[in-house]
């Protein structure tokens, strides 16, 4: 193989790979002097001419021409004189002779062995250059065009043909990729598997969101406001605690910006991932109260020692406070770095079924569906509107209503099987009950007593009034029908004597048939 060619195109393919020309030529030296060594086992007394530009490359061997009778003939630095005058006839001993080496001197293998060591030489250089440069950007956005997409990562192109990975593991579930994609994604670390160095990537690291804000809230970047924590959960949510040095800024509407312009070009990038901005604060109690935002709190009990929290809500807030999939309790916990134990309010305590225990008429897979989004008992199912749980699972409205009817029933169940407590107080209160009852019948009893003298009366009036078998005259009540017919039967069936007469004297005069009669 020709010199020239085997510099040129060891140059093209060094400066495809944006290799410098001080970098490229110090290479090519220390191939070509690793070559002299295998074959003179010294490349002190040599020099390494070369010309990058024009491909052109000399080797001189430098020695001391002695006598051909001395001892130091076998050195690598010495010559004979007999051997030295076939190069130049007017050597004389003492003198230098520089001698030139040419490529093919070294034979084929050895320069075929020189080609695959300078390529092995930049790719060794280029993996270093790659891990320097990667590793001194961790922490920090680049961006790529997706070349190939696997089941359990994305390779990355960054602008100089890097190969990137973007594992599935840091990934937004959300994100589908096609190849020729152009995405933005955070330096998540550098590994190096068998002196390759791998470059991760990651959008589902808080730092991607915090580079994010960085870029769109112009106080980020200068410093105005710092973000204090960050924590996700990919695709879902995340919570945000920032605060400002300045105090005429407000932390949270900057970070907003106007009507959401700017969190909505983050939440856009982050597939729609809800973000909730707090104002960091010292107070721990506050601190915690907005950590759990939406959900409002009655009370806390902060334990340090333990580093638990144990927070009180209403029902109505204990499935916001909880979130989706836990998603809001587990978020407010990290952010905080406390564990924090929801707990219904007993002021408002109501008895509560467990989901768990609806299992022998709701299947399973329904009650990890409602569990997904914060519901695990049956209290705090009837507390959510029908059409929120259809929106938020993917459960049907007619399942929704069935699992509706099937907890109310058992709740009614519950609430009739309940025991009524008595006690004494009850007792006395039972019987003062019974004997105002017994008062209200006898009272009952003397009005209907009146009010059947009153109509006897009334249809007495009527009778003597009216003249006897006109059309509109007043029918009497049944009380004076039977009074009337009474004497009636007695008349025929045994006759009235005077003893009769007398015992009812008043009677008859009284009676509105003796006033009809006459």
């Amino acid at each position: 193989m020709n010199s020239s060619v085997l510099i040129e195109s060891f140059a093209e393919f060094a400066r495809s790979k944006n290799i410098d020309r001080p970098t490229m030529m110090s290479i090519l030296e220390e191939v070509f002097r690793t070559m002299i060594r295998k074959k003179y086992d010294d490349d002190s007394n040599f020099d390494v001419i070369l010309n990058v530009d024009q491909g052109d490359l000399e080797i001189w061997r430098n020695r001391e021409i002695v006598d051909d009778n001395s001892e130091d003939i076998w050195d690598f630095d010495k010559i004979p004189l007999a051997e030295a005058q076939k190069i130049e006839p007017d050597f004389e001993v003492g003198e230098e002779v520089a001698e030139e080496v040419k490529l093919e001197d070294f034979g084929r293998r050895a320069v075929l062995m020189a080609r695959q060591t300078l390529i092995q030489r930049v790719k060794d250089l280029e993996r270093d250059l790659l891990y320097q440069t990667y590793k001194d950007q961790v922490g920090e956005i680049v961006v790529g065009e997706v070349y190939q997409v696997w089941g359990r990562e994305a390779l990355i192109l960054d602008k100089d043909d890097n190969e990137l990975s973007l594992p599935k593991t840091e990934q937004i579930p959300k994100d589908r990729y096609r190849k020729g994609d152009n995405i933005r994604a955070v330096v998540h670390r550098v590994d190096v598997l068998n002196g390759t160095p791998k470059i991760i990537l990651s959008r589902a690291a808080p730092a991607f969101l915090e580079r994010l804000m960085e870029q769109e809230v112009p106080e980020i970047f200068d410093g105005l406001i710092t973000i204090k924590n960050i924590v996700r959960e990919p695709g879902e949510r995340a919570k945000v605690a920032v605060e400002s040095y300045d105090e005429r800024i407000d932390p949270v509407g900057a970070c907003v910006g106007m009507k959401g312009s700017r969190i909505h070009a983050v939440v856009r990038e982050l597939e729609n991932e809800n973000i909730d901005i707090i104002n960091y604060t010292d107070n721990l109690e506050l601190y915690i109260a907005r950590a759990l935002s939406p959900a409002k709190l009655t009370s806390m009990k902060i334990n340090e020692q333990t580093g638990r929290v144990s927070v009180f809500l209403r029902p109505d807030q204990v499935s916001l406070a909880i979130g989706r999939g836990g998603a809001n309790i587990k978020l407010a916990s990290r952010l905080v770095g406390m564990e924090i134990d929801v707990f219904r309010d007993a002021g408002d305590f109501e008895e509560d079924i467990a989901l768990d225990e609806f299992s022998d008429e709701v299947e399973a897979w329904i009650i990890d569906e409602l569990k997904k989004i914060g519901l695990d008992t049956g209290r705090a199912v009837l507390a959510v509107n029908k059409e929120d749980i259809v929106r938020r699972t993917e459960l049907e409205e007619e399942t929704v209503e069935e699992l509706f009817r099937v907890i109310r029933n058992e709740f009614d169940d519950e609430a009739e099987a309940a025991p009524k407590p008595r006690f004494a107080d009850d007792e006395e209160a039972t019987a003062e009950e019974t004997g105002a009852a017994d008062n209200a019948i006898d009272d009952v009893s003397n009005t209907d007593a009146v009010a059947n003298i009153v109509s006897n009366d009334e249809a007495g009036d009527a009778a003597t009034d009216e003249p006897s078998g006109a059309e509109d005259a007043v029918e009497p009540t049944a009380e004076v029908a039977e009074m009337s017919e009474a004497p009636a039967e007695t008349s025929e069936e045994q006759p009235v004597t005077d003893a009769d007469t007398e015992s009812e004297p008043l009677k008859n005069d009284d009676s509105p048939n003796s006033g009809a009669a006459q």
